[in-house]
């Protein structure tokens, strides 16, 4: 009768923990393109945007550049993410320096995805105009995002520098 209780009783609580665990819904369909807007730009003096950047197999396409009095923007290719795409835009003065850094797209397809990345992308946009270049450190917790925001930061500026 014992051995009945138990495993009757270890059964049940097997079932409540596998039940109570809490996976990620979220995978690469479920994300959202959302505009960062002003809350990542550093700046308001971009006056045009740049081309939608197509995506590739090594996670950047082509992206476009305009010219106007703020400086030249340049878009980065969209790199693709487990999570979701993550492109940025660079506005580049006439000496060559980053003045401002927007972030496009990237992932937001749910709350977690949401809060990472309002800590992250903020990050990482500073340290691009502290480092004025893709040498920067990933933001941890936030790696795919960090990743993705690198490789599309590098296709911006292969496109503004060659």
């Amino acid at each position: 009768m014992k051995r009945i209780v138990l495993s009757l009783l270890s059964t049940v609580s097997a079932v409540v923990l596998l039940f109570g665990y809490h996976t990620s819904t979220s995978g690469p369909a479920a994300t959202a393109q959302a505009p960062v807007g002003a809350s990542l730009s550093t700046t308001s003096t971009t006056t045009s945007s740049g081309g939608a950047g197509g995506s590739g197999a090594g996670g950047s396409g082509a992206g476009g550049s305009a010219e106007g009095t703020g400086g030249t923007t340049v878009t980065g290719g969209v790199a693709q993410t487990r999570w979701g795409p993550v492109q940025v835009r660079l506005t580049i003065d006439t000496t060559g320096t980053i003045t401002d850094v927007e972030v496009p797209q990237y992932p937001a397809g749910n709350r977690e995805d949401e809060q990472i990345n309002s800590y992250a992308l903020p990050v990482l946009v500073q340290e691009t105009l502290d480092a004025q270049s893709a040498d920067i450190d990933m933001v941890s917790g936030a790696t795919v995002t960090s990743d993705g925001y690198i490789r599309s930061l590098q296709s911006a500026l292969d496109q503004a520098f060659s």
